[in-house]
């Protein structure tokens, strides 16, 4: 019982403030760091009794050896502390972010003497000033090639710079206007830095008043007679236009926002940002995040909006804009929108976008994040190294002899204990084998594990002496057998086994709400490692067994109710398929009254009636 931690303070101890809290082990160190507008009730929530904890704070509250707390006046303190411990310590248990440094950005080196403009795929630099990312590399070269007519700083290398200033011979660029040659002094040190900051505050709003800017100084300088002034204002104005036009338009207004869909399961989410600056998608970035202990949208929502604009390491934050758009608003929205204030230096609205162009973005920021999150799963599972990883590894935890190079995953899925059909699928090496999934017709059932028993009863008679084995046929051994539930389920197979030619056979459960491996004639499950290879190949083989045996199902119930349908006079297949479209089982069916079923195409007043008498 959690209740009998050792560590356990006293709830009179514990105060009724604002603060943060950290659990610490034996080691002391820092496992979870927590914020909480009343610490002694959001502290207590890790003291009840450890079955009814989530599977993952279990694990954290029993690696502990100690928590204290410290009180602040408000709850944006609370905040700002939470986030500087969690920089400092990195621990395990919070949340970790993993950025995808696959998308190109365009950088701005301020820091240096002699600022320099580059495309780069490192977020990594100190003293740079970043915009983007962008989809496409080829974009983000073809759009700086046109901001240097505008704004010709440096694009050069230092080792191109240095043998130019050396040499007090300027390159090409120079030649042709898209630089303006600070290493052979055309433009002073403050003239250059000055030209770097003009292309920095372009490239940070995309604000078309710039061109107004530049038309001004046109005019001004073609009433002058100034007619060679006028007509390179004139290509600069051609090329912001140009810069501008490739920027996709997305709003009527000048919208300054930034909106995030985040798609999630137990284990990660993955998050997609849409910069909208001027009306226009101006970058779209997207990141990983790794779930240690159970969260809620609302509070993944802040970690992620926190680790979005803050600084990391030495590298400048980006920017924070006037409108934060999330998928749903945290708890303590008020702080964090005064926590942003600071960086931004002015308002920021945080808020859920509701109806028009901003929500339909946000659809098309979730279903970015959603394909972010499968691609994610789809490439660690197609990573061999990973696989390796994960067999191993699950041989280990298993207490197996050899890696699982063959794994049997089953599943039960029916209707109130009718048309019950049982999986098979197949993993070898760590991938699908689907031309030996198999699927199974139980006739009745007491329950799921009966049913566990009846389907690898059948199964397992197949199996004789593995030494003769043909690897291509349904007699081939298994490394080890997979069942979806829990420690009921688990005990029906090892009886199932046990029964059968191959009693030595390894098998265990994976509970899905909890994620918890189950052996044979164990009082407590196996807890693997959050996040690691094994847990995840393990999730992938019992999803695709129950994706398997649901469509079984459905797929028999529709036989079922289309045989029933098909004798009914006039209705034909068409009729029938309309019917099914419709109302999709036939539970829906018989509940469906008169007009709704008349509704249906094809399908009259007295054809309805009829098959409501038939059905019922």
């Amino acid at each position: 019982m959690a209740n009998d931690l050792s560590f356990r303070p006293k709830t009179s101890e514990i105060p009724t403030r604002p603060g943060v809290y950290r659990f610490f082990d034996a080691k002391n160190r820092v496992l979870y760091v927590g914020k909480a507008k009343n610490l002694r009730a959001r502290l207590q929530s890790y003291f009840v009794p450890v079955e009814s904890l989530h599977e993952r704070t279990k694990r954290m509250v029993l690696s502990a050896a100690d928590v204290d707390w410290t009180i602040v006046k408000t709850e944006f303190e609370a905040l700002q502390l939470e986030y500087t411990w969690i920089k400092e310590f990195n621990p395990p248990f919070n949340v970790r972010f993993k950025d995808d440094k696959s998308y190109p950005y365009l950088a701005v080196s301020l820091s240096e003497k002699m600022p320099r403009v580059f495309v780069t795929r490192n977020r990594d630099l100190k003293g740079v000033r970043y915009f983007g990312p962008y989809t496409q590399a080829w974009a983000i070269r073809q759009t700086l090639d046109t901001l240097l007519r505008v704004y010709p700083i440096r694009s050069c290398s230092s080792g191109v710079y240095n043998a130019a200033k050396r040499a007090n011979r300027p390159c090409l660029l120079a030649d042709i206007g898209k630089c303006s040659a600070p290493c052979v002094s055309r433009v002073s040190e403050n003239e250059h830095l000055e030209i770097a900051k003009d292309l920095v505050g372009f490239m940070n709003g995309m604000d078309p008043k710039q061109v107004q800017i530049l038309q001004q100084r046109m005019e001004k300088a073609s009433e002058a007679q100034n007619y060679e002034l006028a007509a390179r204002l004139r290509d600069n104005i051609g090329a912001l236009e140009t810069v501008l036009e490739k920027s996709t338009v997305v709003f009527s207004d000048l919208t300054d926002a930034d909106l995030f869909g985040v798609a999630h399961d137990e284990l990660a989410a993955a998050v997609s940002l849409f910069s909208v600056r001027g009306g226009r998608i101006r970058g779209v970035r997207a990141w990983v995040v790794d779930k240690e202990v159970e969260q809620p949208l609302e509070e993944l929502i802040r970690q992620i909006i926190l680790y979005a604009y803050t600084a990391a390491d030495g590298v400048e934050p980006p920017s924070v804009p006037k409108e934060i758009l999330v998928p749903a608003l945290p708890e303590d929205a008020s702080e964090l929108e005064k926590f942003l204030e600071q960086s931004r230096g002015s308002a920021v609205s945080l808020r859920v976008p509701k109806r028009g162009d901003k929500a339909a973005l946000a659809e098309t920021a979730l279903e970015n994040a959603q394909h972010s999150l499968a691609l994610y799963k789809t490439r660690r599972t197609a990573d061999f190294t990973s696989r390796s990883e994960a067999l191993n590894q699950l041989a280990k935890s298993l207490n197996l002899s050899e890696a699982p190079l063959r794994i049997e995953c089953y599943d039960v899925s029916h209707l109130s204990g009718t048309n019950i059909v049982a999986s098979m699928v197949v993993f070898e090496d760590g991938l699908p084998k689907k031309s030996q999934y198999r699927q199974f017709n139980i006739e009745a059932a007491a329950d799921d594990t009966d049913a566990i028993f009846q389907v690898l009863s059948r199964r397992l008679k197949y199996l004789r002496d593995p030494e003769s084995l043909d690897e291509g046929r349904f007699s081939y051994l298994p490394s080890l057998i997979v069942v979806d539930g829990g420690a009921g389920q688990v005990a029906a197979a090892a009886k199932a086994i046990a029964q059968s030619p191959v009693p030595d056979l390894a098998v265990c459960g994976l509970a899905k709400r909890l994620e918890e491996v189950w052996l044979p004639r164990s009082d407590f499950p196996v807890i693997l490692p959050r996040g690691s290879e094994e847990l995840f190949l393990l999730q992938r083989v019992r999803d695709e067994s129950h994706r398997f045996a649901l469509t079984a199902s459905r797929k028999k119930r529709s036989s079922a109710i289309s045989s029933v349908l098909i004798e009914i006079p006039g209705l034909g297949e068409k009729r029938v398929t309309a019917l099914l479209r419709r109302f999709g089982s036939a539970k829906r069916l018989k509940a469906a009254t008169l007009d709704e079923i008349a509704d249906v195409a094809g399908i009259g007043p007295a054809l309805a009636k009829e098959i409501l008498e038939q059905l019922n």
